[in-house]
């Protein structure tokens, strides 16, 4: 067979596609499945806000159909700006705003900026795509396992002991896949710890720095709040830079309007590779967006319920696994925190069901797929241990009416296992 380039080669597809590859192949076979292994809204559910569709309705009967500018339109940065600034007390100009279309284009161009190769990123597992951002750079993979007793987020100490010779920490809160956030004093450690790192590199030219990828910022619940690093330490501005958008926080993946905050000579070099690749978002979604975040009211008005909606769903699923965990099912959950998922344990391996022993994640992964018709995401998928018990539930996707029928066929499947 001829061979390609060594990236190529060697780049792994993702699991989570594979996964809903095969899921996608059981529902078109008429099979019942219910599927929250997706991180996105179903629209007939989850509609973006009334006000933005509106509005990319009227830019596109106004003819905002060319090529915007590479580093978005100046009205949709200043709307950023200030839509931040409103929601998190942090200030950026317009040359310290960077668009494109999602958060995808903003994060490989933010490592391609910072990243080059064998330069070390330091990263915790499960996370979402740094394995595979970082073997497209050529980039030092700097692992740190984290445990279900911090919530599966890093910590300062699990931090530390890897920042010499770092070009970047990647991290993320709310966290997909975890659905959990950091604790205020927690981020300001890891702060700490980046700003005493780059005091000592003060004759350097090569700086720490930190993404931050905050774009489920808007969905947190209950008691939970949101931080973020320029807040609790305003000199971490020089070293942070932030991955945001709507995707989430609006129900508007499909849109495509993402936006990163950084130092500007950091969202410079951004730009420059985002103008050779072209993933700009759309004129008319960006004059449409631009218009839409300075509508604080209708912002609100939007996101009680939308989040109320999604909390709700949280518990739901989160109350019906602790009935099964008190029922004595080797089963367990992490309270809701935030974004649209759910952390949940399924610790069946080894048990036996009629076709034989579950020998490992895997087969319970199917086995769960086959037997309760619950497609979730296993931890593996997201760099963890292949045979971590954990997964991502998502509830972006499901209607409230159908959690307790999942859970009939949940029950079903584990009253079959044997130990």
């Amino acid at each position: 067979m001829t061979r390609l380039s060594q990236l190529s080669e060697t780049l792994v597809g993702s699991e989570i596609v594979k996964l809903g590859n095969e899921i996608k192949v059981r529902v078109n076979a008429g099979e019942k499945i219910f599927n929250y292994t997706i991180g996105d809204f179903d629209p007939s559910i989850f509609p973006i806000p009334a006000d933005l569709k509106a509005e990319i309705i009227k830019a596109y009967h106004a003819d905002h159909t060319s090529y915007p500018p590479a580093e978005g339109i100046l009205e949709l940065r200043h709307a950023v700006g200030a839509f931040i600034e409103r929601e998190e007390g942090i200030h950026y100009k317009a040359n310290e705003i960077l668009i494109a279309a999602g958060g995808r284009p903003l994060i490989y161009s933010l490592f391609r900026a910072v990243v080059g190769p064998g330069d070390k990123v330091i990263y915790a597992v499960p996370s979402w795509n740094n394995n595979h951002y970082i073997h497209m750079n050529g980039g030092e993979h700097c692992v740190i396992q984290v445990l279900s007793e911090n919530n599966f987020m890093p910590t300062a100490e699990d931090i530390a002991p890897h920042l010499e010779g770092a070009t970047l920490i990647s991290l993320c809160s709310p966290q997909n896949p975890t659905g959990t956030t950091f604790k205020k004093e927690e981020l300001e450690k890891i702060c700490d710890l980046v700003l005493a790192e780059n005091e000592k590199r003060q004759a350097s030219d090569r700086k720490l720095y930190l993404m931050f990828d905050q774009m489920y910022f808007t969905l947190v619940y209950g008691d939970t709040k949101h931080y973020n690093p320029v807040s609790l330490r305003p000199e971490m501005k020089a070293y942070t830079i932030f991955v945001d958008g709507i995707s989430k926080a609006f129900a508007a993946t499909g849109v495509r309007v993402g936006w990163s905050l950084g130092p500007a000579h950091v969202i410079n070099k951004m730009k420059a590779l985002l103008s050779h690749i072209g993933a700009w978002s759309p004129m008319a979604e960006q004059k449409a967006t631009a218009a839409f975040l300075l509508k604080a009211e209708v912002i609100n008005d939007f996101l009680v319920p939308f989040k109320a909606a999604l909390e709700e769903r949280l518990w739901l699923v989160y109350n019906g696994l602790m009935d099964l965990k008190n029922k004595g099912y080797r089963v367990d959950a992490i309270k809701p925190q935030a974004a649209i998922y759910l952390t949940i344990k399924l610790d069946l391996a080894g048990m036996h069901s009629r076709d034989g022993v579950l020998a490992n994640q895997e087969e319970v992964t199917n086995y769960i797929l086959s037997e309760a018709k619950l497609a979730v995401v296993p931890f593996y998928c997201f760099g963890a241990d292949r045979q971590s018990p954990w997964y991502r539930l998502s509830v972006g996707t499901c209607t409230k009416e159908e959690i307790g029928e999942m859970f009939h066929f949940l029950e079903k499947a584990l009253s079959a296992l044997k130990s």
